[in-house]
């Protein structure tokens, strides 16, 4: 700075020099600006130092504290070694602009405006030059990922067909020189505006008309220059990015842009160079016209060359013979994509699809028919709300679908948390004690079999109640972490937490995990009463040394917070393993990166559109009592999750250390399988001619639900494949062709042990018609039977929602079960009334599946295997035969005494009451009437004793 003093040194003004007394006076006030800029400067450097303190105290109780500090180390560097840069060649450049400024000699303007022009001018600089230079290392921060890929890259094993290089190059390597690049192009740009200012405020000193040194051309030719080289190198880096070229018929670079881009770009790239040449010449020869005339010849070529050039070509040339042309880019386009999004690990399958099963085909299936999936997710969820929520502020959020052996028989179940929402409580009760100390947690979960009902058309559950009781013992069912919780909450505070309501009373517990931030001292206190705006964490007596804060308890967030380079599927699911509760989040890899791979055309949820390849690499699991996290690589040959666990070795673990009892309940993601199903629509066609004419293109089947016609969504099914021997869990989704209704084939994904996430894809034949979605929901509706009953029920008071349908494969044929709930109007309590299955021309609708199998074949239905109920602790024992009473006398009945008949007559009312108000919704009057029932059955009970 001592070279920008000498330079910007000014003269003694006129007069004596004496200091006026305005000038002590206003001391002062300068001196309180500058007190307050520091006050404020502190609290900003203070309260982003607190943000850190607490991220670091938050990842060191998860034990990933070495995440927060490489991903925070790298984020530093990269703003101080780029704030410095852009300082260095910014102020480097001015001051060497300001020493070849005409000097103060020989001015003009009178001293008061040169004064202050050049005051202006140092202060602009300085002060500029620090904000210019924190901005451009602000701007580099967002790209520490580009960075650390790029100095711990994997390679992909795969080249591409154009330069032979490995995709990795593209994935990791070309977005940094990228990066590079701009951030070098944006440096000169401002550095050789920051100059012409400085010679423009010099000249503006002198007065007179400016006389431009052939040192100042040099200069300001010489930033020309660098900003010119940033732009060939622009061209050349454009090259290699014609991979990912969309101008032609296929994603990727195609015979327009190898014949007329390529070429154009590297004559562009020549032009660039002659424009630095002729920079060169205007300065040598002090031609300023030179340089204006290379930057004509340089945009004139980039439109001929650049944009008409190729325009052309595709027009004359290609479209008249595109295909021939073309071919040998489509079959790139069609390997890539499918290498991808995985779909090359598709098995293509043909499938007879016999318009009847036999009965030999139901019996043969008998644990695909065992679990067919009757209940819909939607109407379940509000089920599990009106029947086991009990308390206004549990809520279940969400229903999943999973596979456990229960009872030594492999079984296909629903099941959903039961979480807090402490936001429901009354008015009253929403204290901060309340909601940050007592009422901390959800507690349990509702499960049940996918395809039983009770005789009221409820769930028969497996698992229900608070506690939980039934075919699990569950050790730990307080749930801290879960899918709808949003804020913090304090354990180990003075006040005990509630556990769980017990009748009239409540039960009360404390927290027993490890994990939590201590707030063992008044520092960090203060630090998150800060942090949190909550001023009640300092001053409350409630919060003790021993209590702990639970932070960023909704999954989704604890992950991204983790992991932000990971995007997530919509859906995470609870597993019950050894008496826990955990949470399993499936989590991808993407990038837009991959050659010659087509993006996608829309969003999947979190899988934004544009990206173009997909791996399903890791699989989180989150303990929903404690809230520790795993991170459990599921894909080890993705090169982006091997470059992740280069760079953050600590977080990511192996995918053979997950434990089999994890293994045992992997899903296959549905945003995965959304993703491969909407590529394969087109990339199941493998000939070029036929992919290039458009001839086999499939869609999404359709169908009806709750009368709106939408897209299917995947649904999981336990079914025996074609060819083996057993059952197994499988994600299916069916297709049709474009623009018709009959099903063309079906896309499965594997679950269970060493199959899980094979793909098979079973084709249908096309020489006969087979019913898709579409098709049985308009014969449902054109069937009289079942249209007068809907609308029977209709007309008493209740809403039909007609569920999923869902296409069963059977042997080589296969059926369409839907089942129909009914729900009063205005909302109320979903009930599953009957079922309807479809089968080659046959139709019925029951009251059971097997009822309706049954009618549809024309016969019993297969026996089934039993089951005890849910609830029943041990199977009932058989009862011996009695013998015969004697007969009465013919028409004579046998006498009842009149208490006992007035008991069970006032017993049946009960009864018939409860069935009502379950009908209506109505829990509260429906426990009292069963709580009636029981009385009068004890009254029986006494009665019968005392006989």
């Amino acid at each position: 700075m001592e070279s920008l003093d000498k330079l910007w040194q000014q003269p003694t003004p006129p007069g004596d020099g004496k200091r006026s007394a305005g000038g002590v006076v206003g001391r002062a006030p300068r001196r309180l600006l500058i007190i307050g800029g520091i006050i404020i400067v502190l609290f900003i450097l203070a309260n982003i130092a607190k943000g850190f303190f607490t991220d670091w105290l938050w990842f060191q109780d998860l034990g990933y504290q070495t995440v927060f500090t490489r991903t925070l180390g790298t984020k530093a560097l990269m703003f101080i070694i780029s704030a410095l840069a852009f300082a260095a060649v910014f102020l480097g450049n001015i001051v060497l602009a300001q020493r070849l400024s005409p000097g103060t000699e020989g001015r003009t303007l009178p001293w008061a405006i040169a004064n202050q022009l050049q005051k202006l001018s140092r202060w602009t600089v300085i002060g500029g030059a620090a904000i210019i230079s924190i901005f451009f290392g602000i701007a580099v921060i967002g790209g520490w990922e580009v960075v650390l890929k790029f100095f711990n890259s994997q390679s992909f094993g795969v080249t591409d067909p154009l330069f032979s290089r490995d995709v990795s190059f593209y994935v990791f390597s070309l977005p940094f020189w990228r990066m590079i690049q701009g951030w070098l192009l944006g440096a000169f740009v401002v550095s050789l505006l920051g100059v012409l200012g400085v010679y423009a405020v010099s000249h503006a000193v002198q007065g007179s008309r400016p006389v431009i040194s052939r040192r100042v051309l040099a200069h300001v030719g010489g930033l020309v220059i660098a900003i010119l080289a940033m732009a060939a190198w622009a061209y050349r880096l454009g090259i290699w990015d014609l991979v990912f070229s969309t101008q032609g018929f296929v994603s990727g670079a195609g015979y327009t842009d190898i014949h007329a881009r390529i070429p154009a770009q590297w004559i562009l790239f020549g032009v660039v160079f002659v424009c630095m040449g002729l920079v060169v010449v205007a300065v040598v020869r002090r031609r300023i016209r030179w340089a204006a005339y290379g930057v004509g010849a340089w945009v004139v070529a980039a439109i001929l060359v650049g944009t008409a050039f190729p325009a052309i070509m595709q027009r004359r040339r290609v479209q008249p013979d595109e295909f021939n042309l073309e071919q040998p880019y489509i079959e790139y386009n069609i390997e890539f994509p499918r290498e991808a999004f995985a779909l090359d690990r598709v098995v293509d399958q043909s499938y007879p699809a016999d318009p009847m099963p036999t009965l030999a085909d139901i019996t043969a299936n008998e644990a695909t028919i065992n679990n067919i999936r009757l209940w819909d997710h939607r109407p379940l969820k509000e089920t599990y709300n009106q029947i086991q929520s009990f308390r206004l502020y549990y809520d279940f959020n969400d229903v999943d679908v999973d596979r456990y052996t229960i009872d030594g028989e492999y079984r296909q179940v629903m099941l959903s948390a039961r979480e807090l929402s402490a936001e429901k409580l009354d008015v009253e009760a929403q204290t901060w004690v309340n909601r940050r100390l007592q009422f901390t947690h959800g507690y349990g979960i509702a499960l049940s079999p996918v395809n039983e009902v009770s005789p009221e058309g409820l769930p028969s559950l497996f698992v229900k109640d608070i506690p939980p009781v039934g075919v699990f013992d569950i050790e730990r069912p307080q749930i801290y972490y879960g899918e709808k919780v949003n804020d913090y909450v304090i354990v180990g505070a003075e006040a005990e937490e509630f556990d769980y309501p017990a009748g009239d009373q409540n039960i009360y517990g404390r927290y027993q995990g490890e994990t939590g931030i201590s707030l063992d001292g008044f520092f960090r206190r203060l630090v998150y009463a800060w942090e949190l705006a909550d001023f009640n964490i300092l001053i409350s007596s409630q919060v003790t040394a021993e209590s702990r804060l639970l932070l960023h308890r909704n999954i989704t967030e604890r992950i991204n917070r983790i992991a932000p380079f990971l995007t997530l599927d919509d859906d995470p699911y609870l597993v019950v393993v050894d008496g826990r509760l955990l949470w399993v989040q499936d989590a991808y890899t993407v990038t837009n990166r991959y050659p010659y791979s087509a993006p996608l055309a829309s969003s999947v949820n979190h899988i934004r559109s544009g990206v173009n390849y997909v791996r399903n690499s890791v699989k989180v699991v989150i303990d929903a009592y404690d809230g520790t996290a795993i991170f459990y690589i599921s894909d080890p040959e993705d090169a982006l999750i091997r470059t992740y666990q280069a760079i953050f070795p600590d977080l990511l673990v192996d995918a053979a250390e997950m434990p089999d009892y994890l293994k045992d309940h992997r899903r296959y993601p549905e945003d995965m399988f959304n993703v491969q199903s909407s590529v394969y629509l087109s990339y199941h066609m493998r000939d070029a001619r036929v992919f290039y004419n458009k001839e086999d293109l499939w869609a999404v089947a359709r169908e009806d639900y709750a009368d709106i016609e939408m897209e299917m969504e995947p649904y999981y099914v336990t079914m025996r494949l074609p060819g083996e021997d057993a059952a197994e869990f499988l994600l299916m989704l069916p297709f049709t062709p474009v623009s018709k209704n009959n099903t063309i084939g079906w896309l499965a994904a594997r679950n269970d042990g060493d199959n899980y996430g094979k793909l098979l894809a079973y084709h249908f034949p096309k020489e006969h018609l087979v019913y898709g979605p579409s098709q049985i929901e308009d014969r449902i509706k054109q069937d009289l039977v079942i249209t007068e009953q809907l609308t029977l029920w209709k007309g008493g008071g209740s809403d039909v929602i007609r569920g999923n349908l869902l296409l069963i494969p059977l042997g080589t044929s296969y059926i369409y079960v839907e089942p129909v709930f009914l729900v009063a109007q205005g909302g109320g309590l979903p009930q599953l009334k009957s079922v309807i299955v479809v089968a080659g021309d046959q139709i019925a609708m029951k009251e059971t599946l097997d009822e309706a199998i049954a009618a549809v074949f024309g016969t019993a239905p297969p026996p089934v295997v039993d089951r005890p109920p849910a609830e029943q602790e041990a199977p009932i024992e058989p009862v011996e035969p009695v013998e015969p009473a004697e007969p009465t006398e013919p028409g004579a009945p046998a006498a009842v005494p009149d208490d006992v008949a007035a008991l069970v007559s006032e017993a049946l009312r009960h009864y018939d009451l409860a069935e009502q108000a379950l009908r209506d919704g109505n829990l509260a009057a429906y426990e009292e009437e069963i709580d009636a029932v029981k009385a009068l059955l004890d009254q029986l009970d006494a009665l019968a004793v005392g006989d």
